[in-house]
């Protein structure tokens, strides 16, 4: 059975008087520097000179110095700058100020698990990874609830590393909703197929590929986008509320029946076998190494992905009918 903790389970006095660095100042740190502020912790943002984020966070309340300098002073830091900054960030501005005094904490395993980044073994590595996007986070917060969180212990020097972590997760709100101890391994490699076989890769492409079998098929445009993307939040929302069943109770019996009787057809074994391969490459490193290599190589093939997807003319069609219903940004 997994183990869940909640705001009983914490301590926030264990973070009274430190000062917690929150390294990035994106859709996660923002989030987690607000959260943490209102939870009454001492917050320092380290960003670059000249980022675009540091007059929101100065904006905000928060105190805000360069990288090296929050690295100095805090006492736990929080890396919340995209995976591929933080190899870079962390020898230059955060290495040269690490000691047993300090805990380095994340919100993704992917440098940590893919030994992008080595930590000295005498510091606390940690992670808390919020289930959720930062403006939901934070809107949710501010309601006075939480976002559930993973917790991870990677290194524990101090022999409180669970304690200082279960902490930091109450501060950003996610003990109001379950903290769950898992590990940088099984985040990161669950993550990274959940990102690519379902939530971004695998609906997309679902999507698409809908979109153009009916368009092919003489199909309207318009009609093929409200009926294989349009609807999609509708029928997730039910599967967000209630799970499964709860969808299947919501939609129509030719619906429900339609459901079973065709969906295992388009995703079939071969589906299957496709996934298993697609996790076999995150867990043996190879979709690591070569996102690493894009990266280092300039994003060219990246970039040119970006480019050829924006250009697909379920983009076009999506576009003209969402100008049409502007109150669509309000349910964001």
């Amino acid at each position: 059975m997994a183990q869940m903790y909640y705001e009983k389970d914490a301590d926030l006095s264990l973070l009274a008087g430190k000062t917690i660095g929150i390294i990035g100042y994106g859709s996660q740190g923002h989030a987690h520097a607000l959260n943490l502020k209102d939870s009454g912790m001492n917050v320092m943002v380290g960003l670059y000179k000249g980022s675009n984020s540091w007059s929101k966070a100065e904006e905000a309340g928060l105190q805000v110095a360069e990288v090296a300098e929050v690295a100095q002073k805090a006492d736990v830091m929080m890396v919340l700058v995209p995976d591929m900054r933080q190899r870079d960030v962390y020898n230059e501005s955060i290495a040269p100020h690490l000691d047993p005094s300090k805990a380095l904490m994340f919100a993704h395993g992917f440098s940590i698990h893919f030994k992008m980044i080595v930590p000295p073994p005498d510091v606390d590595v940690m992670m808390i990874a919020p289930k959720a996007p930062g403006h939901r986070m934070r809107e949710i917060f501010t309601r006075g609830m939480g976002v559930p969180s993973l917790l991870a212990i990677y290194q524990d020097a101090s022999g409180k590393a669970r304690d200082l972590a279960l902490a930091y997760g109450a501060g950003v709100g996610s003990g109001r909703a379950g903290i769950l101890e898992t590990t940088f391994k099984e985040e990161t490699e669950t993550d990274l197929f959940g990102e690519q076989s379902v939530l971004c890769g695998g609906i997309t492409s679902l999507i698409k590929t809908a979109f153009e079998t009916l368009v092919e098929a003489g199909y309207q445009p318009e009609v093929a986008y409200f009926e294989c993307m349009h609807e999609v939040k509708l029928i997730v929302d039910l599967l967000y509320q209630g799970g499964m069943a709860y969808m299947r109770y919501s939609v129509s019996d030719t619906a429900e029946y339609g459901d079973y009787s065709r969906g295992p057809r388009v995703v079939d074994d071969h589906v299957r076998e496709t996934m298993q391969n697609v996790l076999k490459e995150i867990q043996s490193g190879e979709f690591a190494r070569e996102w690493i290599a894009e990266n280092d190589e300039g994003l060219q093939r990246f970039r040119t992905s970006r480019q050829e997807a924006a250009e697909h003319p379920i983009e076009k069609v999506g576009k003209e009918l969402r100008d049409m219903m502007p109150w669509l940004q309000q349910t964001i």
